[in-house]
């Protein structure tokens, strides 16, 4: 995939399940764009929208916005939360994460 294509397109899951939205700095719209699109285009019976640390808040508003948007019966399926640990100079540090799971 060149560098123009990943700038546009939301990130899949890494196992090919591509009704994954990962959440991160592009613009708000992008990523209600890309739930939408996995319900109205591919016709996918749920999506997930998974995020990280910052950026848990702008998907809650995602899945809003999203589940607002669209008419036929979205409804939020399952929220987990977790978090990650890591080390990065020596140092162990935690992130929380976020999978909000919309279905029809």
């Amino acid at each position: 995939m060149n560098e123009l294509n990943e700038k546009k397109a939301p990130k899949t899951d890494f196992q090919g399940n591509d009704n994954t939205i990962f959440v991160g700095s592009k613009p708000l719209v992008n990523y209600i764009r890309g739930v939408i699109t996995q319900f109205t285009k591919k016709d996918a019976p749920e999506v997930v929208i998974r995020s990280r640390g910052k950026f848990i808040s702008k998907a809650v508003d995602v899945a809003e916005v999203a589940r607002r948007s669209l008419e036929d019966g979205v409804k939020v399926k399952e929220v987990k939360i977790g978090s990650e640990s890591f080390e990065s100079e020596g140092k162990r540090t935690n992130i929380s994460t976020m999978d909000i799971t919309l279905a029809k």
